[in-house]
């Protein structure tokens, strides 16, 4: 993302995993206030940790003051392993989060994720939640509604919708969040990716934040 991304793997169930570290600007966050997992989107379509929508969650959450972590899923750019249909993901991505852990092992955690990896993030809370560390707070942008079975979020999760999202319908969408009667925002004219509309992710998840 910039120079000062620190990149470097980890071991995986299914090989390494590579990864890249964003930290905040130290003139104005000489310490994180907290730890940001990013997910990606969908491995077999494209997906990387450089994807657009990933890249621009990471800034967000480094302009946040957070550390904010990314990995290649299996299968992609020097992660080892294949496609696991979002199981082994979950698994890395927990894996990623032990990793850091070792690091920053009190901050506060945050779980991003763009399209398939809203899939794997939300797995991933579900299962912290049962282990009592769950994150403080999630950040949906395309929730993966319809595709895959999306478990039930915690109400102070912030979701971004397109409204021409051709992959993920907002239909799909509103009827994930109806019975949990969780809001979400939509962006009037964005497509799947956000083209053109990556400034408002930016700017809703930063005046949303600190708003739990």
């Amino acid at each position: 993302m910039n120079a000062q991304t620190e990149h470097f793997l980890i071991a995986g169930a299914a090989g390494q995993l590579q990864c890249a570290l964003d930290l905040p600007d130290p003139e104005l966050q000489a310490v994180p206030r907290g730890l940001a997992l990013v997910a990606h989107p969908h491995p077999l379509y494209g997906g990387t940790m450089d994807n657009k929508v990933v890249q621009t969650l990471a800034r967000t959450f480094t302009g946040l003051g957070y550390a904010a972590v990314r990995m290649n899923f299996r299968g992609v750019g020097q992660s080892g392993g294949s496609y696991d249909a979002g199981i082994g993901e979950t698994d890395d991505m927990e894996l990623l989060l032990q990793h850091m852990r070792q690091r920053y092992p009190d901050l506060p955690l945050a779980l991003a994720g763009f399209s398939f990896g809203t899939f794997v993030q939300a797995r991933l809370q579900q299962r912290l939640q049962t282990q009592d560390r769950a994150a403080q707070r999630l950040v949906l942008i395309g929730a993966a509604a319809g595709k895959w079975e999306m478990p039930e979020i915690p109400s102070n999760t912030i979701l971004v919708h397109g409204e021409l999202d051709d992959t993920i319908p907002l239909s799909a969408v509103l009827d994930w969040l109806r019975p949990q009667d969780i809001p979400v925002t939509v962006i009037p004219g964005a497509d799947h990716f956000f083209h053109r509309r990556l400034h408002h992710i930016k700017q809703l998840v930063t005046s949303l934040w600190d708003k739990a």
